[in-house]
Formats: structure tokens, sequence, C-alpha cells
């Protein structure tokens, strides 16, 4: 199944744990640190236990640099940030479902400008790719489909115990993009 397929089949939990995924591996971009959307992933994996969502994400908003678009911001930056500035703060309804769908795209744009030798997609590449077109894909971007198919695989397969599996995902996903952001950070020096 493609990832747009994939997407549009998802139930809310899975849709808000595929947009918190992309995020958590783009975190890197904006400042954070591994463990600043933690309670995120712990309001959906517990809703009664602990802080709820909307309370986990203003305190994440809170930890890391202003949502607001700098001065010459990269490009790449303001992308990760407007995942962060329209989660919703309930992860339910059509709002969900949306944000996770425009975090999807937003994600692999980040990781297509990332790319060093990454040929010149446009949005309509990023959707067809999303769609199961993916010959011709740079590797980061082609790593990066395959963790969001693998979340909401996992998610659709296993329940609630598929969270942990997801995070596992994510986190490796967040540590190659954090290598990529200081290789590109050196280069620039």
């Amino acid at each position: 199944m493609s990832l747009v397929e994939l997407i549009a089949q998802a139930d809310e939990r899975a849709l808000a744990a595929g947009g918190l995924a992309c995020l958590d591996r783009c975190v890197p971009l904006l400042g954070g640190d591994d463990e600043v959307l933690r309670p995120l992933w712990t309001s959906l994996a517990d809703p009664a236990v602990g802080e709820t969502w909307g309370e986990s994400l203003e305190q994440a908003r809170a930890k890391l640099p202003a949502l607001f678009e700098e001065p010459g911001e990269d490009q790449a930056v303001g992308l990760a940030r407007a995942m962060l500035a329209t989660a919703p703060a309930v992860p339910a309804g059509a709002g969900v479902r949306e944000w996770a769908d425009a975090c999807s795209v937003a994600s692999l744009r980040i990781h297509r400008l990332l790319e060093v030798m990454a040929p010149a997609d446009d949005a309509d590449a990023i959707d067809s790719r999303r769609e199961g077109r993916t010959e011709g894909m740079s590797p980061l971007v082609a790593a990066e489909l395959r963790r969001q198919i693998a979340v909401l695989e996992l998610l659709a397969g296993t329940g609630s115990g598929g969270l942990r599996q997801v995070l596992a995902v994510s986190t490796e996903g967040r540590r190659v993009l954090r290598a990529v952001v200081s290789r590109r950070a050196r280069g620039r020096s």
C-alpha cells in the first residue's frame, strides 16, 4: 500500500502518532533534545496517565525555539516549525488527519532539502512518491518514506503495543537527520 493509502485508512491515534513521528524526526532542526516530545508520546500511549496531549504540546512548544520565522531562516527549519505550530490541540477529528498528512509532506520535503545530491523534486514529485512512484529517489528521502510507511503499518498491525516500535523507528530517523544537520553545519563553517 502507498503512504497516501495508509494515511487514508489510519485511525486518529495512528494519524497522531504518524504526524508526531515526522515531527520527532525533524526536532534536530528546531534545536530540541531527544526528549522534548516524550510527553506527547506518553499521552498517546496512555491518555489516562500523566498529562494530556494539549498540555504536552504546549510544553514542547515552550521548550523549543520561537515558532516564528526568523529573517533568513532555512526552508527546512521553516517546514519543521510549521509542523509544530500547526499540531492540533486535540489528536482527533479532521484536524489530526490534515496535520498528519501535512507533516508527511513536510518531512519528505525537509529530507529532500537536506540531501546533498538530491534531484530537484518539486511538490508534484513528493506527492507522486507518497503515492508509490519511487524510482530515482535520493537515499535520504527514500529512507524517510520507508519510515513513514513503517510507522503506519506498525500501528495498523499491533494496536497499543506498536507505539514502542514506532518510537524506535522515529528515534533512528532522528539520529540520521541529526547527523545530516551536523554535517551540513560543518560544511557551512
